[in-house]
């Protein structure tokens, strides 16, 4: 761990204050102007002003020396050496964190929206406090720590762009957490709570320009010893990857929505809409339609199955079916008979109102101990 200026003075507390009371940040990393300080040992305090930096994203004050990051542009390419892992007890990891001599620089809320990119991955981070940056990078998805390349471009109108590149690229999974900031030296300590898959630990270590990353790596390997972080606590992929693997596609979502405001129900307003997606990328939806004649009526996956077959056909890949139910609003049996003749078992069905997806089964879920195509004889 590098010295501490020579101007500052000890705490209460144990930890290094600047002249004057301020707290200096971990080598490299000044605070901004009106920042918040972090709290008594291990309460949480809002980040004021400060932004969590993605990955490894350098907080700078106006005029100040960044340390690592000064002598590049705020867009310019930009590395880390990170590690990821599950965290199952987040107040421990905190207190051997303090223990370490990291310092607690508070809670930020982060909204990661994902696009469709055909390489590396492009985000738009929005957090509270803070503002919003567009950032793209590539990194394995390796368990142990990896390398990031990454670059940061502010952005002003962070409404305006995600719809710019909603329509242009098409949203592929959004990413809400609660993110603790600790700074050690050049590491980012991320004690993170995902919402729908738990809580995480990351470590990200800020490069220098001209780096072998040997020190980085070195930095990394201190605080794993440090923080007690097991070898089966390790994570592969990133937050998006784990997110969107329990996900309907986000288009097919739209579409099966669009179905059922489109629905055809006067005589039980109850509104359906379904949306399939093929194995080959095709994507089709279709909603009930309801008849004087009570069993002449079509449900919603039935219409999505003709609109399929009439395009050519294909086998079912992922199914999205809304309803305005405050309960589970699955297929009928005879409409889980007709996704059986087109969708394998393990394909998801996804069930969702207008608001959130409240589940996601399985044909073999759905259907189990069914009769196919696959009985009769060839």
């Amino acid at each position: 761990m590098e010295d501490a200026q020579p101007s500052a003075s000890l705490a209460a507390s144990g930890e290094p204050r600047e002249a004057g009371g301020a707290r200096p940040d971990a080598p490299g990393e000044p605070r901004e102007a009106g920042g918040a300080e972090a709290g008594a040992a291990g309460e949480p305090r809002e980040a004021g002003g400060a932004r969590a930096d993605a990955p490894g994203e350098p907080r700078e004050a106006a005029g100040a020396d960044a340390g690592p990051t000064a002598r590049r542009s705020s867009s310019g390419p930009r590395r880390n050496v990170e590690l990821k892992a599950r965290d199952p007890d987040p107040e421990a990891t905190l207190a051997r964190a303090l223990r370490a001599g990291a310092t607690d620089h508070g809670v930020i809320r982060q909204r990661d929206t994902y696009f469709a990119v055909p390489q590396g991955r492009l985000k738009l981070r929005e957090e509270e406090p803070g503002g919003a940056r567009l950032i793209s990078y590539r990194r394995p998805d390796a368990a142990d720590e990896r390398v990031s390349d990454y670059r940061l471009v502010p952005v002003a109108d962070p409404d305006g762009l995600r719809a710019a590149l909603a329509e242009t690229c098409g949203v592929r999974v959004e990413v809400v957490k609660r993110r603790r900031l600790l700074l050690w030296e050049t590491v980012r300590i991320h004690l993170d709570e995902v919402e729908g898959l738990g809580n995480f630990l990351e470590l990200e270590a800020v490069a220098e320009p001209d780096s072998d990353l040997s020190s980085e790596r070195a930095r990394v390997a201190h605080l794993r010893a440090a923080l007690d972080i097991a070898d089966e606590a390790l994570q592969a992929g990133s937050y998006a990857d784990a997110v969107a693997a329990g996900q309907p596609d986000p288009e097919l979502l739209a579409l099966a929505r669009a179905a059922a405001r489109n629905a055809y129900a006067p005589y039980s307003s109850f509104p359906v809409g379904a949306a399939l997606r093929t194995t080959d990328g095709r994507r089709y939806a279709g909603a009930n339609v309801e008849n004087a004649a009570y069993p002449q009526g079509q449900c919603a996956e039935a219409s999505a199955l003709g609109a399929m077959v009439a395009g050519g056909g294909g086998t079912v890949a992922e199914v999205v079916v809304v309803a305005p139910s405050r309960e589970l609003c699955t297929p009928c049996g005879g409409c889980r008979q007709r996704l059986r003749e087109f969708t394998p078992p393990d394909a998801p069905i996804h069930l969702a109102d207008h608001v959130r997806v409240r589940a996601t089964t399985s044909l073999a879920e759905l259907l189990p101990l069914s009769f196919g195509p696959d009985h009769l004889p060839a």
